[in-house]
C-alpha cells in the first residue's frame, strides 16, 4: 500500500535519529479521552514506540485551532503515560510538549485521532483533530492527523493499521519542516494511498431554532451536504474512490496568488 509513498519528501525534512533511543509518540484527539478511535490508535502505535496520551476530558469536535486563554486549565493523570486536559486539542498538545514532557525528552512525533468521521476539504479548518497535529508542527514536533471517513458502523481496525504504517514511514523518512499530514481513511479496506490537495465541499448551512424548558431561544447549527467539487486530485475524490487521502498542510494561510495580484495596492 505504501509503495512509492512520500517520494515527494526529499528535501527540508525533520531530522530523526531513532537508533539511540526509544521512540516517543504523543497521542491526542478531539473526540475525548475515552473515544474508540484513540483507543484503537494507541494500540496500533504501541508496537512502534512509547505512546503518551494527552487528550481532552470531553468531546471537543469542531474546536478548530482554539487555545484556552480565558480560564485556567487542569491536567489529570489517569494512568501511566495517560493524561487528560479540560480543554481543546491545541491545549493538550501545548501542555504536553511544554509541561508534561521534559525539554530533553520531547516527543518524536504527534499523532491526532482517529477522528470519528472525515476531515476533508473545508472541514479541516474546523477540525480539532487537524488542529492537534497543526499545533505540534508549530512547536517543532511533526504532526499527523488521522480520520475515519465513516459516520456509521465505525470499525477502526483498518484505519489504525494505515495510521501505524504512515507513522512508521514518517519516522523513518521524515516530513517537510512545518508540514503536517491530514490523513483520511475510507470505510473498509483501502485500495491504496493517494497524495491529495484539499478539496471543497458543496454544502449549505441549516440553523434550527428551538425553545428551552425555561422559554429561552436557542439555536442548533447544522448543514446539508450536496457533494463536492470534482477538481481532480482532491481529498474528497480519493475517499470517494476508496483510497486513503494524505494531504500535506501547514499553518501558512497566505494566498500567494493574492499577494501577486494585489501588488498595486502597495504605497510608499
Amino acid at each position: 500500500m505504501l509503495r512509492h509513498f512520500f517520494t515527494f519528501l526529499l528535501l527540508n525534512v525533520y531530522p530523526f535519529n531513532m537508533a539511540s533511543e526509544r521512540t516517543r509518540i504523543l497521542l491526542t484527539n478531539d473526540d475525548g479521552y475515552h473515544a474508540d478511535g484513540i483507543v484503537a490508535l494507541e494500540a496500533a502505535l504501541s508496537e512502534i514506540g512509547d505512546v503518551y496520551v494527552v487528550a481532552p476530558e470531553s468531546e471537543m469536535s469542531g474546536a478548530s485551532h482554539s487555545l484556552t486563554l480565558s480560564r485556567p486549565l487542569r491536567i489529570r493523570q489517569r494512568a501511566e503515560r495517560h493524561w487528560t486536559v479540560d480543554g481543546t486539542p491545541t491545549d493538550c498538545v501545548t501542555l504536553a510538549i511544554n509541561q508534561i514532557f521534559s525539554e530533553a525528552e520531547r516527543p518524536h512525533i504527534c499523532c491526532s485521532g482517529i477522528n470519528h468521521g472525515a476531515n476533508l476539504g473545508d472541514d479541516a479548518t474546523y477540525s480539532g483533530t487537524v488542529a492537534g497535529a497543526l499545533e505540534s508542527t508549530i512547536l517543532g514536533v511533526p504532526g499527523l492527523a488521522f480520520s475515519l471517513a465513516s459516520y456509521r458502523d465505525q470499525d477502526f481496525s483498518e484505519s489504525a493499521k494505515v495510521a501505524a504504517e504512515i507513522t512508521k514511514k514518517a519516522l523513518a523518512e521524515g516530513l517537510p519542516v512545518w508540514t503536517l499530514l491530514n490523513v483520511n481513511v475510507p470505510k473498509g479496506v483501502p485500495k491504496g494511498i493517494r497524495i491529495t490537495k484539499q478539496g471543497f465541499k458543496n454544502a449549505r448551512p441549516i440553523i434550527s431554532e428551538h425553545i428551552d424548558p425555561r422559554g429561552k431561544l436557542y439555536y442548533w447549527i447544522g448543514e446539508v451536504r450536496e457533494g463536492f467539487r470534482a477538481e481532480g486530485g482532491t481529498d474528497f475524490e480519493a475517499i470517494d474512490e476508496g483510497y486513503v487521502s494524505v494531504t500535506p498542510m501547514r499553518s501558512d494561510l497566505t494566498s500567494h496568488s493574492g499577494v501577486e495580484k494585489l501588488q498595486n495596492w502597495n504605497t510608499n
